[in-house]
């Protein structure tokens, strides 16, 4: 049970820098859609998400492979979208 017992201990550990990664992006989105509501500019840039995603696949090395981190992505910046525009109407970040 011990090898079973460490794997988990490192993934709680990663799945904890997740969390703090995906708030600190999260966070840096809300401010580049408070930037671009000032400036007037579009909200979504289908450009910008295609190059993300298109980096992001090029990125892994597996075993994701580029499906699987198309989807992550893809809901990564769909949960981004939604917390910068309910910092939009509420002034805080969307819980």
């Amino acid at each position: 049970m011990k090898p079973i017992h460490d794997r988990r201990k490192k993934i709680d550990g990663i799945d904890e820098k997740l969390v703090e990664l995906l708030n600190l992006r999260t966070q840096l989105a809300i401010e580049i859609g408070e930037f671009k509501r000032r400036n007037r500019l579009r909200a979504v840039s289908p450009a910008r998400e295609r190059e993300i995603l298109r980096r992001a696949c090029k990125t892994s090395a597996g075993p994701l492979d580029p499906k699987a981190v198309t989807r992550l992505f893809r809901t990564i910046l769909a949960e981004s979208r939604r917390a910068a525009a309910a910092h939009a109407t509420t002034g805080k970040g969307a819980r």
